[in-house]
């Protein structure tokens, strides 16, 4: 396994990065060791989660959003990604072999950083994570109180480098700005979605991350599964259990024209090329010099198998430029997007 540079921070990640996002979700605890042991058995080694990724808390955003009752994940348990994964620390032990990565999704004001980050190390049952990064951008917060914070958490050694997830090019470009006006440590990586279905940040954050040495890690290579071809545009056919299943809002980003026609155009090249179209797609988002890492949402070990043989294959500049070509492939005037999905 190739492990990569985090930024300027003096650390490194496996090129495949194992996202924690679905246990207690969609993953039961077994299963999730499981899928951890074989992980780090193959070199996969960067471990990515969050404080809001729960079973617990998908069932309450469930309940918030479509008034929806029924239990669809595996556990109740809030905060079930961190706590899973510091249980299977403890009864590996392991934590050293571990490059660490969680999120703060509750707010980024300075009193919940600190007390987020202590309420996750007490999670995992350690006293550091090795990347701590903002889950999305805060604007009711000023972001010197919110950059002061992360900046604290370095310096007390509790989180060795800090990034940011899902921010746009401007909100990185502010937050570098007022670390390098205070002296404070930087972002030194960005978590960014990126697939043949949402390669927008070809355009802005990839280029602004090679300009500033920052590391990106890239979550959704198959679009949450969608490139996969297993999500048939009537809800009613999505299998249960699975990631639409359980939070439909997926489709509102990831269902287009455009996102179906590519799903086809990958059908013919796996007939084309007798290459299975997942592993084309994850070697397609793997593939771009600027990436460091993907991230693989695995719920079984031959998921991960899919990951490291489009790691291993790699791809042709020929025939990936050829694929982002679909990208770019004009619209219908009126392209048609299903509504959103209700529960049922």
């Amino acid at each position: 396994m190739q492990n990569r540079p985090v930024g300027r921070a003096g650390l490194t990640v496996s090129a495949v990065g194992l996202g924690g996002g679905n246990w207690g979700r969609e993953v039961d605890e077994e299963t999730s060791y499981r899928v951890m042991d074989y992980a780090v058995e193959n070199g996969v080694t960067f471990f990515d989660t969050g404080d809001l990724y729960g079973g617990g808390q998908s069932f309450e955003t469930r309940k918030r959003i479509y008034g929806a009752d029924d239990q669809r994940e595996t556990t109740l348990e809030m905060h079930s990604s961190e706590k899973i994964i510091g249980r299977w620390m403890a009864s590996r032990g392991c934590r050293s072999e571990i490059t660490l990565c969680t999120k703060v999704g509750s707010g980024g004001s300075a009193e919940n950083i600190g007390k987020s980050l202590a309420r996750s190390l007490d999670h995992f049952g350690t006293d550091r994570v090795d990347i701590y990064k903002l889950h999305r951008h805060y604007d009711d917060v000023p972001v010197e109180e919110t950059l002061g914070a992360m900046a604290e958490q370095v310096s007390s050694g509790r989180a060795r480098a800090i990034g940011a997830s899902n921010h746009t090019e401007e909100q990185v470009r502010e937050a570098l700005e007022a670390s390098a006006r205070h002296g404070w440590p930087r972002f030194d990586v960005l978590q960014l979605p990126y697939s043949l279905a949402a390669p927008d940040i070809e355009d802005d954050l990839l280029p602004l991350a090679r300009q500033e040495r920052i590391a990106v890690t890239a979550y959704s290579p198959l679009a949450a599964g969608f490139l996969t071809g297993k999500y048939d545009r009537d809800p009613d056919k999505w299998p249960r259990g699975s990631r639409y299943h359980i939070m439909p809002s997926h489709a509102d980003q990831y269902f287009s024209d455009r996102s179906f026609r590519i799903l086809d155009l990958l059908k013919v090249k796996e007939a084309e090329l007798g290459i299975p179209s997942i592993q084309l797609a994850m070697a397609w988002a793997m593939t771009h010099p600027d990436v460091t890492a993907v991230l693989t949402g695995a719920r079984n070990s031959g998921q991960i198998d899919t990951a490291l043989a489009a790691l291993k294959r790699g791809m042709d500049p020929d025939l990936r430029a050829e694929m982002a070509s679909w990208t770019r492939e004009p619209l219908p005037r009126h392209e048609t997007r299903p509504e959103r999905p209700q529960e049922k």
